[in-house]
């Protein structure tokens, strides 16, 4: 029995080597891809922004004389933000910088054209800016949403994969950081897109 002991040994110290080296791979990859599928969420909403931002271009347009150098900002803000995707398996910190430049230039330009709107009474009385304004509120909320549960998402997978001993695992099974969405200075505010004008005009 004695000069099995130290095989028996051995035998559970590679099983409990091999258990522990499954856990980690299996949970890294649970909570990669979870925080994958959270990347997408955020596109989706950035999409829906997108769609209903070219909804109000097609009612802007139908104004007289609105100021078009403002609506082609917007048209050429939302085609560069709309030709910004990232694969959610090259989530880099570069990748992330370029989409959310993208999408800050869509945020700013949609502004001036919202308060250049206020000066069109026709668009002020047409229904599907009333519309447009519960919409767009209500998408802008789940944009924020969508970004923090990435976020949280991004979080638990790389605390899984930095403590130590996982951390010499992650390095074996060539699991790396993930880049966290790092919002624009002031774009944690939504931007006003309320259309209250009643009250302005009150």
């Amino acid at each position: 029995m004695k000069k099995w002991l130290p095989l028996i040994i051995i035998g559970v110290l590679l099983y409990l080597a091999y258990s522990w080296a499954k856990g980690f791979n299996n949970e890294a990859v649970v909570l990669q891809e979870d925080a994958k599928t959270t990347w997408s969420n955020v596109e989706s909403a950035y999409q829906r922004r997108n769609d209903l931002i070219g909804n109000l271009v097609k009612t802007v347009q139908g104004a007289a004389e609105f100021e078009k150098s403002t609506l082609t900002d917007v048209i050429n803000a939302r085609a560069k933000a709309t030709s910004v995707n990232i694969n959610a398996g090259d989530l880099t910190a570069s990748n992330m910088a370029q989409f959310q430049q993208a999408q800050a230039g869509l945020t700013g330009a949609l502004s001036k054209l919202l308060v250049s709107v206020e000066r069109y009474p026709e668009l002020k009385a047409n229904k599907n800016f009333l519309e447009l304004q519960s919409q767009l509120e209500g998408t802008e909320n789940r944009i924020n949403v969508a970004r923090d549960r990435f976020n949280e998402g991004v979080n638990k997978y790389n605390k899984h994969i930095k403590v130590f001993p996982n951390s010499i695992l992650a390095g074996i099974f060539n699991f790396d950081d993930m880049s966290r969405y790092k919002a624009n200075p002031g774009s944690e505010n939504a931007p006003d897109v309320n259309f209250d004008f009643d009250k302005k005009a009150a």
